[in-house]
């Protein structure tokens, strides 16, 4: 039975991982990581600076612009327990919706004090409620400085940069001896707009020795911007997939974006996304007509694509939207056994991993 035809469950994507091959740290060099070529059946092992040779002059890369923000803030509530919250998205008037973690949650109307409160040189959040609505999962948040900060300026003087879950810090230790290292690799080296609770991680590869590779070989450029929530590491849990909830992050694709698209496909180029949330971004466009605004499009084997031609993205979580998401791009079968490769070579997995070059199955 082919994949396209076939019932896929969440097992299907569940694959034995080393715990030794998730990456702690990235490379000493942005473009040293390693390249799967997934192109063919037969998968081929390279290096990330190769990519400007594997690509035809009149392609378009289209890049996430995103930036990461320090969303990660560790406090105490008014009773003295500790408290830490991951902003999610910024609102107007100084509100924020973000996720807590504390041994239990205050009502609405208390006041949490972060980093030391006010009165020691930190700030403080109201907490209005829940988000988006009574029972929402998330929390709307007011925030306070001592002189009048916008809720950016608070997260960048106070915060920490919100690494994945499976990353070890000690960001609670006020001591975090990988800060400096993070501050800089956890960000592309062409983060525009702040929103990310998570970093676009394809993009994490590319520096300047590469993209001056690309121009030289008539590789045109663009960007989306799509701020990557952290509902990106949520794990699935029905093994229906029909019943999982997709969270949902805003986006924009800026009109010179659509025009070099445009461009693109009249000179017979093609259209390379860096990263599944360039792909999320564009095929959603495609699918519903918004140059802008909030998707919650989940991608399984069976969707049918309609601008991705190619994809450079790193090695996903088992059991992830993001394994469909791939599997229904490349092929499950196909990407099944890049993945076993994968693990027999020792690459390095996740968000400071290695990555993959695929092609759209046809």
């Amino acid at each position: 039975m082919s994949s396209c035809s076939r019932e896929f469950t969440l097992s299907d994507f569940d694959f034995e991982l080393p715990e030794a091959l998730i990456a702690q740290h990235p490379t000493a060099v942005r473009s040293a990581s390693r390249l799967l070529d997934g192109r063919d059946l037969t998968p081929t092992d390279r290096i990330f600076r190769e990519l400007p040779d594997l690509l035809q002059p009149g392609d378009l890369l289209v890049f996430n612009d995103t930036k990461v923000i320090k969303a990660r803030v560790f406090g105490e509530k008014a009773s003295g327990g500790k408290i830490e919250i991951l902003v999610e998205r910024v609102l107007q008037n100084n509100e924020v919706v973000a996720h807590m973690r504390v041994s239990k949650k205050p009502l609405p109307g208390a006041k949490i004090h972060l980093c030391g409160g006010l009165k020691n040189g930190g700030f403080e959040a109201t907490l209005l409620g829940r988000w988006p609505d009574e029972n929402g999962p998330l929390f709307h948040l007011s925030l306070q400085g001592n002189n009048g900060q916008t809720p950016y300026e608070l997260l960048e003087q106070f915060g920490h940069l919100p690494l994945p879950p499976y990353i070890e810090r000690q960001q609670d230790s006020g001591n975090d001896p990988d800060e400096k290292e993070d501050s800089e690799r956890y960000q592309t080296v062409f983060a525009a707009h702040p929103g990310a609770v998570a970093a676009p991680t394809a993009a994490l590869h590319f520096d300047e020795t590469v993209l001056a590779a690309l121009e030289a070989k008539g590789v045109e450029r663009a960007s989306v911007t799509l701020h990557v929530g952290a509902g990106t590491f949520q794990p699935v849990k029905t093994e229906n997939l029909a019943e999982h909830r997709m969270h949902s992050e805003w986006y924009d694709i800026p009109l010179p974006t659509l025009a070099a698209m445009e461009r693109c496909r009249q000179r017979g180029g093609r259209i390379i996304a860096v990263g599944t949330t360039t792909v999320r971004t564009l095929e959603s466009w495609a699918k519903y007509g918004n140059i802008t605004g909030d998707t919650s499009i989940f991608i399984t084997p069976g969707f049918e694509y309609q601008v991705v031609d190619m994809l450079v993205t790193n090695f996903h979580l088992p059991k992830s939207t993001l394994m469909m998401l791939v599997s229904a791009f490349a092929g499950y079968e196909h990407v099944m056994s890049l993945y076993r490769h994968a693990v027999a070579q020792h690459y390095r997995f996740f968000s400071y991993g290695d990555s993959m070059l695929l092609e759209r199955k046809r």
